[in-house]
């Protein structure tokens, strides 16, 4: 069970990305969290590169389980969305901060349904929380992003109740490491990590580190 604090208000100018206003509290175990955000290889790539991030896994959640399946979620009627597992140490890195990387870094969440050429639910923009509690931090963020007119538009990022992760296929797992040439990963994963590394320098896992 996870236990939600607040977190003291930092003054910001309008426009800039805000904190979150609540976490929560670091356990001894570690914690994950359930993200949508488009195709699951540049979510997952970005991931891949925070310090504090034990595992990133692709995966699909939301949708029907008999059909679990790259094939069947490209059709876009199975409900599931592209998604990616991250499991993380809160000694080193909390829900809160890996929601400003997912909101500002991973994904444009003011798109409805699809991520630029990507069109359709299963690219939908979505956080899977597991329990009241993370419910409560992610509403109270996205709160505060739109108050803070981040982005031009209302966030449309949805909060969906995670029943089962699904993982993905082999292949598809750490993709954008191991296919560093190919156009889409070119074109829109390595935009993301380049993003992070600019305006999160601090976040990066550092060589030799144990995830």
């Amino acid at each position: 069970m996870h236990t939600v604090c607040e977190l003291p208000p930092l003054e910001r100018p309008r426009g800039e990305f805000p904190d979150p206003p609540k976490d929560i509290l670091p356990t001894a175990a570690p914690q994950s969290i359930v993200l949508a955000g488009g195709c699951f290889w540049c979510v997952e790539a970005v991931f891949r590169q925070v310090e504090g991030v034990l595992e990133a896994v692709s995966g699909y959640a939301g949708g029907d389980p008999a059909r679990a399946d790259y094939r069947s979620v490209c059709d876009g009627d199975t409900g599931h969305a592209e998604v990616v597992r991250v499991v993380f140490d809160p000694q080193r890195i909390s829900l809160g901060q890996v929601l400003k990387l997912f909101f500002s870094v991973a994904h444009d969440p003011t798109q409805l349904n699809r991520q630029g050429n990507d069109v359709g639910s299963q690219y939908r923009s979505a956080v899977f929380v597991s329990d009241d509690a993370q419910r409560e931090v992610v509403e109270a963020y996205i709160a505060a992003i739109n108050a803070a007119g981040v982005f031009a538009k209302p966030l449309a990022t949805r909060i969906e109740t995670i029943e089962t992760f699904h993982r993905a296929e082999d292949y598809h797992q750490d993709y954008a490491a191991r296919n560093p040439g190919q156009p889409y990963i070119a074109a829109v994963a390595a935009p993301k990590v380049e993003k992070l590394r600019k305006l999160h320098p601090e976040r990066l896992r550092q060589p030799g580190d144990e995830r």
